[in-house]
C-alpha cells in the first residue's frame, strides 16, 4: 500500500447514497467516498474529462441524514470499476459554501463514524 497522498482525510460511505445531478435532472450515481475537498462517484458510465457538475446528496450520521448539501464538483480522474458498465470518478469540490465546507469537513474526520 503506497502512503495517503490526500490534503484532506476521506470517509467511505455506508449504505447506499444517491448522487443527484441538478443541472441534467438525473441521478449521476452513487457516493464511495467523501473528504472536504471532494468525493468518489461510482457512475454508471463514464462522463466528459475535466467535466464541471452541480450534484446534491444526503450522508448518513449514524441513524439519521445530515441536511441535503448542493455542491460543484469537478472531474479529476475515472477508471473502470470490476462491476460491468461501472466507473469510479474521482471529483474535486469548486465553490463550497462555508456551511457545507465545515458540514464535510467534520463528517470525513476521523473518528466521526
Amino acid at each position: 500500500m503506497g502512503i495517503e497522498q490526500r490534503r484532506n482525510p476521506r470517509r467511505s460511505v455506508e449504505g447506499r447514497v444517491d448522487v443527484y445531478d441538478t443541472i441534467a435532472e438525473r441521478s449521476a450515481g452513487i457516493l464511495g467516498d467523501v473528504s472536504s475537498g471532494g468525493m468518489l462517484l461510482i457512475a454508471s458510465g463514464p462522463v466528459p474529462d475535466d467535466a464541471l457538475f452541480q450534484f446534491r446528496f444526503s450522508l448518513p450520521d449514524g441513524s439519521r441524514m445530515l441536511p441535503t448539501v448542493e455542491v460543484g464538483a469537478h472531474v479529476l480522474w475515472q477508471d473502470p470499476a470490476s462491476a460491468p458498465g461501472q466507473y469510479y470518478i474521482g471529483m474535486r469540490f469548486i465553490g463550497l459554501e462555508p456551511s457545507v465546507a465545515r458540514m464535510l469537513r467534520q463528517w470525513s474526520e476521523p473518528g466521526s463514524a
